[in-house]
């Protein structure tokens, strides 16, 4: 008996290995859009019997295409009445054409990009830190009258979070209703989580696409990196802050936490309560489709704002192809500041043809990230940016979490997209897209700042690393688009 199945799993694991591999193939093959990645994981499951399979499976394209298609499946809200009379596109671009002349066709790309009209009349204001932004959206929640939404990837149970919690508790036993949206790995980072108190308060909470195992998928694909604080439909918080103690400087935390976040008000507000609207309808199967989540917005600024989507499903590289279009419509100068910079081939050309153009290009990164292997996985990139123009700055501790992208001083991004592949093929972001020299000058005014307390990064530091050095960072460079 033991003989038999001793020649059966002869028979059973070759089986399996070229069942698997064949299907591999044929997935890859229909599915995957950039040849490397068909090569990569087609040789893998060949090369590495069985378990090369597995891991397609369990991180490849085919588990992108399925929870994509399900988003694909909710209902997408379209304008109410009350927002159509604020909504603006066309009428604006050649008013926009004046006020930057080195921008003309970026209008146009980011509503052939997104389908989102640009919306005037907004006003968006810069909060530095946890120091600016807790307290402001505290504030909010704390005068709330009718509707909360907040949507963030992590939402730890610490004391930040148990003050937001709190807050949200006082607002929903006051008659306010609230609604609470957390990845669902995010969501794990401390034991017990938040989702716990905040349901037994009797709170909607819902968790964003649960992993069965939480603990070793803190990587895992397709989460919700979005932030996004909407108060009675009219005042929203967005940007590249999670809620959590090391953000709010001032109290000292063990692992301090540098970022920036922004209160809006105006018809942009509208875009965050859609997008919060589309993830909770897909968590929960709740729509919220009207007042009092969506009421009349009026102007409240003068930035010009256009809401950007992103993720694995319809909104598929919408932030890459907004990333490119500015680069290549760059004139003067671009500023860029990311926690990670670990690009693929086509931005990385597009940043080093944007400074061979003349074009300053400067990039700040942290000296140091929370993620080692990040750092060892950039590095090989730099060499190149540097060699044809681009300049690198390393911006000393704490860690620096701040996500901005500038272009000539009257553009700019701001939002929850890294960049990284993780963040533009994977990962379901929002951010946004501001036409306000304003707002832009004082992003570079802030960036100049990191710029001036951190540190050049040289090609000639890069070459003098030992050749062991560079053999792990070239290692890890190949695991990118997990990282």
């Amino acid at each position: 008996m033991l003989t038999l199945l001793a020649d059966l799993w002869y028979v059973l694991i070759p089986l399996g290995h070229i069942v698997g591999a064949v299907g591999v193939t044929i997935d890859a093959v229909l599915r995957k859009r950039q040849v490397p990645a068909v090569i990569g994981w087609v040789g893998l499951a060949w090369l590495a019997p069985v378990v090369g399979s597995v891991l397609y499976v369990a991180f490849g394209i085919n588990r992108i295409q399925r929870a994509a298609l399900a988003l694909q499946r909710e209902p997408v809200l379209g304008d109410t009445g009350e927002f159509r009379a604020v909504q603006a596109g066309g009428e604006f671009l050649q008013s926009l054409a004046v006020a930057h002349p080195s921008l003309p066709a970026l209008p146009r790309l980011g509503f052939q990009t997104t389908g989102n009209p640009l919306l005037p009349g907004n006003a968006i204001t810069p909060l530095r830190d946890g120091d600016e932004a807790y307290p402001a959206m505290l504030a909010a929640i704390a005068e709330a009258r009718e509707t909360i939404t907040l949507l963030s990837y992590i939402f730890d149970n610490d004391p930040v979070g148990r003050q937001f919690a709190d807050a949200l508790i006082a607002a929903h036993r006051r008659g306010v209703q609230v609604r609470v949206l957390v990845d669902d790995v995010g969501a794990r980072y401390t034991r017990p989580t938040i989702v716990e108190p905040l349901t037994a308060a009797g709170i909607p909470i819902a968790t964003f696409l649960p992993t069965r195992l939480p603990r070793l998928f803190r990587y895992a694909n397709l989460r919700n990196h979005r932030k996004l604080l909407v108060v009675d439909g009219r005042i929203g918080f967005t940007g590249g802050m999670n809620i959590r103690e090391g953000h709010w400087l001032s109290r000292r935390p063990a692992s301090p936490v540098r970022c920036l976040h922004f209160r809006l008000e105006g018809p942009i507000v509208y875009e965050l309560q859609r997008t919060f609207a589309v993830d909770w309808a897909f968590a929960t199967r709740e729509a919220l489709d009207r007042a009092p989540w969506f009421p009349r917005l009026a102007r409240a600024g003068h930035v010009v704002a256009r809401g950007v989507p992103d993720g694995p499903d319809s909104d598929l590289e919408n932030i890459l192809e907004l990333l490119l279009g500015a680069l290549s419509a760059a004139q003067d100068h671009v500023r860029i500041i990311s926690p990670y910079f670990l690009l693929d081939d086509v931005v990385l050309r597009a940043l080093q043809v944007t400074a061979m153009r003349g074009v300053t290009v400067d990039i700040v990164v942290p000296a140091r990230s929370n993620i080692p292997v990040m750092d060892w996985a950039m590095t090989p990139q730099f060499a190149l940016l540097l060699e044809k123009g681009c300049r690198v700055f390393l911006s000393p501790p704490p860690f620096d979490h701040t996500k901005a992208f500038t272009v000539d001083g009257s553009w700019c991004l701001i939002g929850s997209t890294n960049w990284d592949a993780r963040s533009l093929l994977l990962n379901f972001e929002f951010n946004i897209e501001c036409y306000d020299a304003e707002l832009t000058r004082e992003l570079e005014t802030l960036i100049d700042g990191r710029i001036a307390a951190a540190r050049p990064l040289s090609a000639q530091e890069l070459a003098q690393r030992s050749w062991l050095v560079r053999w792990r960072d070239g290692v890890a460079r190949l695991g990118s688009p997990y990282l």
